[in-house]
């Protein structure tokens, strides 16, 4: 158990923080997948900014890596321009 005040903050601080993280993830991988199974190119091209967003959001944040985004993002955008 944590000794000092500062630490109880920090150890509640952290699980919110990580409750938060997970959910933003967790949001960005639904609308990646959204995005995949996407069938329409129209609606794929209106869709593809809005998930490009969230992913440079996530990257931002360090949430996800920098390359892992840039990765996630050229795929995608290949996917909807191959349509």
């Amino acid at each position: 158990m944590a000794n000092h005040k500062s630490a109880l903050k920090r150890i509640r601080r952290n699980e919110a923080v990580r409750l938060r993280n997970r959910y933003q993830h967790k949001t960005v991988r639904n609308a990646i997948k959204k995005l995949r199974s996407e069938e329409d190119k129209k609606a794929a091209e209106t869709l593809l900014p809005t998930v490009v967003s969230m992913i440079d959001k996530l990257a931002k944040r360090n949430i996800i890596h920098n390359n892992k985004a840039a990765n996630l993002k050229s795929k995608l955008t290949s996917k909807v321009a191959a349509m």
